[in-house]
């Protein structure tokens, strides 16, 4: 059964670990092989991180800062924060300098967790500059710095031996109340810096209720295990990554790396995972590319077996001939793939974007379950799902438990409920706009049919999706792809895409110049620019414009901003013909595509 806690902070309800000290909880793959730590070890480790955390002055309501790879004692940290009444403060391991330094200044940090390497680098040189930082706690203990700084490092190996659990851990976990803030996720605001989410104990434990209500419909939560990939600073792993499994007595054990997804499936045998579309496309891609490589009968079978799948599953009529060879098939097909996923997978959970259907219908035709799901980071995040039994891949599913839904006079889908937060940090005006009259509003455009369920059909804030579940500010791009000479005007693309395209027009000198020679200058330009981004931001291919952008041609409005919807339908075909050629490319170099992604490639942030 779920150990799910009504109403019960997230400290509290991690102490349920008590129950059942010597099952296995988090594991990381160390020395080529994979450790488990008992739930008994994690409570002893994060009351002595907890302990370590006070003897340096961490108060409640103090903000401690996470930058780290996915780990065990990524989740310690969260939940040590947490018991002693302070607030986690996530950041992604692709931040740069610049931007760790931001969010360390904005939330106030006292302290911060990091991993080493790196990390811990920019982390320090960021804190340097943010004088409420006073301790650096370090995973690695193989981490030497670089620079000096007046930061004091800490090492978590040394401080776990220093300080026993406090005697007064559960008065203090007892005494929060679950309205208060425990978290900050940061997400991508419109002008490119991040909002500070602030979410509570309630809207995330709500989040968890609605969550064990529906995994329960498929027989989902008992002996769960989960594979965790997204990064635990991202909302949606955040808690249904970590403290959602916590909370049922399932295993988690820490993917190494998007590189090394396929063989961690293998070897994990997961149950549940969650992910991101980005993930569904890169699998979707390597098992066709096999079956292709494979070719002959075994390639019509595969053919065969997600083509009739596919067509059951929607519905949609199947012939006699196809009805006698689908059993076969899913002996001699479905099972192999289903092997491929590690053998005991019950459901892939997707979210942060929109999943492309024929990806969906692909693995679902495959006998492998997806349930697509909406929510946003302001809603911690969880919104709507599919549900077990009853998945129509097209949409996002109805609401969850919990939850209201409605659409606006325009169409926007609107929610409310106990998952809401309690606004932006420091930003009561930026509230005030997304949470009305107790609704959140979600800046999506719905569909909500007869029978709940809610199909998203487009967008209302002017903010890039990517595939990978990024909330990207076009505006920031542009701005800084602008400031070279050599470019006169930009617009970005990269809505439900792997990666970001852009439509630039060369500064009028350049433009005068061959079409060959404008590609270089302007490529020059682009990744001088680059150098300025973080990963998830950077321009990797371009479309020279011509005419420039103007209110003559329509392409501009009369306060000359451009037309984002007008330049896309125009140069669609052009960048279409980008991604086309980055997918043939890999192909021809035998690679997955997008060829296969660095793990700081996979851009899964903030929403």
């Amino acid at each position: 059964m779920a150990h799910y806690v009504e109403n019960a902070n997230l400290a509290a309800a991690f102490a349920t670990c008590e129950e059942a000290p010597d099952a296995l909880l988090f594991f990381d793959k160390r020395d080529g092989s994979w450790q488990g730590r008992t739930r008994g070890d994690i409570a002893e480790m994060v009351g002595r991180m907890a302990a370590a955390l006070d003897s340096l002055g961490v108060k409640p309501g103090d903000r401690v800062c996470i930058a780290s790879e996915n780990r065990t004692e990524w989740a310690a940290a969260d939940l040590a924060i947490m018991a002693l009444g302070a607030i986690a403060v996530p950041a992604y391991t692709t931040n740069t300098e610049d931007d760790h330094r931001y969010i360390l200044e904005h939330s106030g940090s006292v302290a911060a967790f990091v991993s080493g390497g790196q990390i811990a680098e920019r982390v320090l040189l960021a804190a340097s500059h943010c004088p409420a930082v006073k301790n650096l706690i370090v995973m690695d203990a193989d981490f030497q710095p670089h620079s000096q700084s007046r930061i004091k490092v800490h090492y978590l190996e040394k401080l776990l031996a220093e300080h026993p659990v406090l005697a007064d851990l559960p008065d203090r976990i007892a005494a929060q109340d679950s309205d208060d803030t425990c978290c900050f996720i940061y997400t991508s605001g419109t002008g490119g810096r991040p909002k500070g989410v602030m979410l509570t104990h309630r809207s995330i434990q709500a989040n968890i209720k609605a969550a064990v209500e529906l995994l329960e419909e498929g027989h989902a939560c008992e002996k769960a295990r989960f594979l965790s990939l997204l990064p635990l600073s991202h909302s949606y792993e955040h808690t249904a990554g970590l403290h959602l499994p916590v909370q049922i007595g399932a295993e988690v054990w820490y993917c190494e790396g998007s590189e090394h997804i396929a063989s961690n499936l293998v070897e994990v045998q997961p149950t549940l995972m969650t992910a991101v579309p980005r993930l569904y496309e890169v699998l979707h891609d390597r098992i066709t590319r096999g079956v292709r490589a494979k070719g002959g009968l075994s390639e019509k079978l595969f053919n065969a077996a997600a083509r009739i799948g596919a067509a059951k599953v929607q519905g949609q009529p199947v012939s006699l001939m196809d009805r006698l060879l689908d059993p076969l098939l899913d002996r001699l097909v479905r099972k192999k793939v289903r092997s491929r996923l590690g053998g005991k997978l019950k459901y892939f959970v997707s979210g942060g974007a929109a999943l492309n259907p024929e990806i969906g219908f692909f693995f679902l035709g495959l006998g492998v379950d997806i349930l697509q799901g909406y929510g946003q980071t302001e809603a911690s995040p969880l919104i709507s799902a599919n549900r077990p039994g009853h998945i129509r891949i097209e949409t996002v599913g109805p609401k969850v438990g919990g939850v209201e839904v409605k659409l606006s006079e325009e169409g926007e889908l609107l929610a409310r409920g106990d998952l809401l937060m309690k606004g932006y940090w420091k930003d009561e005006r930026t509230t005030a706009a997304t949470i009305r009259d107790g609704w959140l509003h979600t800046g999506d455009v719905a569909v909500i049919h007869e029978d709940g369920f809610i199909e998203i059909t487009g967008r209302i804030k002017d903010i890039i999706v990517n595939s990978g579940g990024d909330n990207i500010a076009p505006g920031r791009v542009e701005a800084i792809l602008a400031i070279e000479p050599e470019i006169e005007q930009v617009m970005v693309d990269g809505d439900k895409r792997p990666w970001l395209a852009a439509i630039i027009v060369p500064a009028e000198d350049v433009r005068a110049l061959p079409e060959a020679e404008q590609k270089k200058i302007v490529g020059e330009a682009v990744e001088r620019a680059n150098s300025r981004l973080s990963q998830i931001e950077k321009v990797r291919r371009f479309v020279l414009a011509d005419p420039p952008f103007s209110t003559e041609n329509g392409q501009m409005t009369p306060t000359l901003k451009v037309k984002r919807h007008v330049v896309g339908e125009l140069y669609a075909k052009q960048l279409d013909s980008l991604y086309k050629k980055s997918r043939n490319d890999a192909a021809a170099m035998g690679q997955a595509w997008p060829a296969p992604p660095r793990p700081d490639e996979w851009g899964l942030s903030s929403r």
